[in-house]
């Protein structure tokens, strides 16, 4: 744990003086695609510049200047299957990038989609003998948090404060400068699989890169799909992507709560290509051109030609009708929403007050998605499209660039992490506590 505590500011400090230098990439290594953005920065607003906890870190204006993204390879649910097949990925995707934007990029901020996360909710508390609340006070009482056994092999990926007592009051945002007789804190904890991590981590370096941020793609997605009421509110964040589908879960701006399913879009393109015997390209093309979920009468009357170049005239003119497609993509579609609607049910996601779900992700485009979604999620579902950020291309625009803006966002808006206090490295905290959401029941 320590390690990784030191290892985690030394990522934070470099992410600074890159900024500070005025340039960074960020690489969001999914399933389907690999995306570069370089982002070059003007300058940092004082701390304190938003409200939450996260205003202690500081925040950085920002615009894209170089964008790339090239097919991904090497990648299997989310996590490196093949290290030289995705090293020359990335290498591709970060050259073609560097030149758009003319400069030479030394450090990036990644995203990890896989690598089974699992959520804690944690908490602790200080007595402060009825003084003002410090820094130290806020680094005392995160070390007072009570930390389960992780198990053998996996490591924390985030670990953010997500809110504040002070004796009876809650909800509090920065605590310091108050008054009071205690001092608590509910803090949400993230932990991946150490070997994915590791992997990724080799990856880069490898590519004669420097890493200066990780973040899970189910947070950043969230950060950029969801408008800033979701997140006060409560609202989950559903990233259907090619490899795996990110939940993740916000209320008051923080997120309390990620998984990940590992069923994505290319488990639809693979049916497609077994229901259909056609190549998975062809699956592919046939999915993003007439894919959908809900079948209509004129529908068995819509022939979709599967064409191919196998050799064999007759089966290369095959038809279908758009029914029969539909009929293979709509199982394995609702086989995705039933497991995060498990996922969510076990989150206790029903016991937040709005219950919002925002689909996004390059899944979240098959025709008739959010109808199937409110039937078996909920009734308040929309889709969502990232965050505009200056300077980025059309192309990126598009809800298959949820979790590539969201990490911009991150890099630029940084929320707290433990990591980020002064917290002495004998009193980095190893004891037991109680698994996932269940605790912001009884503070929010």
């Amino acid at each position: 744990m320590t390690d990784l505590y030191q290892s985690q500011r030394m990522m934070r400090r470099m992410r600074k003086q890159a900024m500070d230098r005025g340039v960074i990439a960020i690489l969001d290594v999914g399933s389907s695609k690999i995306a570069c953005l370089v982002l070059r920065f003007d300058g940092a607003m004082p701390a304190g510049g938003k409200d939450g906890v996260g205003s202690l870190a500081g925040q950085s204006s920002f615009r894209v200047i170089g964008a790339a993204t090239t097919r991904s390879r090497g990648i299997r649910f989310g996590e490196i299957e093949s290290m030289p097949e995705t090293e020359r990925a990335i290498r591709t995707a970060v050259q073609a990038a560097q030149k758009m934007a003319g400069v030479r990029v030394d450090h990036v901020i990644a995203c990890i989609s896989g690598a089974r996360p699992r959520s804690y909710g944690l908490d602790g508390r200080v007595e402060l003998g009825d003084s003002i609340v410090r820094e130290d006070d806020v680094s005392r009482v995160l070390a007072a948090c009570a930390v389960p056994e992780f198990g053998n092999g996996r490591e924390v990926l985030h670990a953010q404060p997500v809110n504040f007592a002070i004796d009876h009051r809650t909800g509090l945002g920065d605590p310091r400068g108050q008054m009071g007789n205690s001092l608590a804190v509910d803090m949400h904890v993230l932990t991946v699989e150490t070997g994915a991590l590791q992997n990724l981590l080799y990856c880069v370096k490898r590519c004669d890169l420097e890493l200066a941020g990780l973040a899970s793609s189910a947070y950043v997605a969230g950060i950029s799909a969801m408008v800033e009421d979701e997140q006060e509110l409560g609202a989950a964040c559903i990233d259907l992507g090619g490899g795996a589908t990110g939940i993740s879960i916000f209320i008051k701006k923080h997120m309390i709560y990620a998984d990940s399913v590992r069923i994505g879009g290319e488990h639809i393109t693979q049916d497609i290509s077994k229901g259909l015997r056609v190549p998975l390209a062809t699956a592919e093309r046939i999915k993003t051109f007439f894919g959908g979920v809900v079948a209509t009468g004129i529908d068995d009357r819509e022939m979709i030609e599967i064409g191919g170049d196998s050799g064999d005239w007759e089966h290369d003119r095959r038809k279908v009708s758009r029914a029969e497609l539909i009929g293979i993509m709509r199982p394995r579609v609702e086989e995705i929403l039933e497991e995060v609607r498990s996922r969510l049910d076990a989150a206790g996601f029903e016991h937040l007050p709005a219950r919002q779900i925002v689909l996004t992700g390059g899944g979240s485009q098959i025709p008739g998605l959010d109808g199937m979604a409110a039937r078996i999620l909920g009734q308040q579902v929309r889709l969502g499209r990232p965050l505009r950020v200056q300077g980025l291309p059309q192309a990126a625009t598009g809800p298959s660039f949820s979790s590539s803006v969201g990490l911009c966002l991150f890099a630029a808006h940084p929320q707290d992490e433990w990591w980020d206090f002064d917290i002495p490295a004998d009193r980095y905290p190893a004891r037991s506590l109680k698994r996932a959401v269940k605790w912001f029941r009884d503070n929010w």
